[in-house]
């Protein structure tokens, strides 16, 4: 399997099908219990998605709440699933903007340039994107990338302009997807739990947030070792 590969599936978050799934939604009603629904899916990769534009931390995490290990290895998540099976097409096609911070850059780029090393990475993405650093970072040729620092609410509306009515996503790490929800611009969690535990790490999400914050709106079961959960912030 190509490294390319391995970044779809980190950056789609594991949105892969190995049977058929079972969705949970509370879409009949803000306070309704939760129903089952067999073969359907709502999720952030299905078409038929809310066309509102929503700014969305979407990610996977292991089971005892961590997105990567200390040294920002993603080896634990690739076993649990095929990226070539994913939604990755579906779900980026509904993102006109992104955000991340120097590190998750810094992987993509070193995983990019596993598949060509002698031409260098190869972006992954056609939207533009932001890149969050306090540090100087290289540039990839071609690429529609901005290197920003400091608040995030005026990035925000930049990236709001450019993505018109698609969705924000907001790639990692978890601190700064806390930054846009300490500012009150994110919109939704979308969790892939993967069946393993690492012990230490970098954090999910490094916030408290305690009830009624995060409403829960759809739980689905994504073979047998992935599970996700959506939220919707209020």
């Amino acid at each position: 399997m190509r490294p390319s590969d391995y970044i779809h599936l980190t950056l789609c978050m594991v949105e892969f099908f190995q049977g058929t799934g079972t969705l949970w939604s509370s879409e009949a009603a803000p306070d309704a219990a939760p129903r089952a629904v067999e073969g359907q899916s709502v999720g952030p990769c299905d078409g038929r998605a809310d066309r509102t534009m929503k700014t969305q931390y979407y990610t996977a995490t292991s089971l005892d709440g961590f997105i990567a290990t200390e040294d920002d290895s993603l080896d634990w998540l690739f076993p649990l699933g095929d990226p070539n099976s994913s939604g990755y097409p579906e779900f980026i096609a509904d993102v006109g903007a992104l955000a991340m911070g120097s590190t998750t850059y810094e992987w993509i780029l070193r995983n990019a340039a596993k598949d060509s090393p002698e031409a260098g990475p190869v972006w992954p993405y056609t939207q533009p994107a932001w890149v969050f650093s306090s540090r100087e970072l290289p540039a990839v040729e071609g690429a529609n990338i901005r290197f920003v620092n400091g608040d995030v609410r005026p990035v925000h509306a930049e990236m709001q302009a450019a993505a018109g009515s698609k969705n924000i996503w907001i790639v990692g790490g978890g601190d700064l997807a806390g930054q846009f929800y300490d500012a009150g611009l994110l919109d939704e969690l979308i969790i892939q739990i993967g069946s393993a535990t690492l012990g230490k790490g970098k954090p999910l999400f490094p916030r408290r947030l305690l009830h009624p914050v995060l409403r829960l709106v759809s739980v689905r079961q994504i073979g047998a070792g992935m599970v996700e959960l959506r939220y919707v912030i209020i």
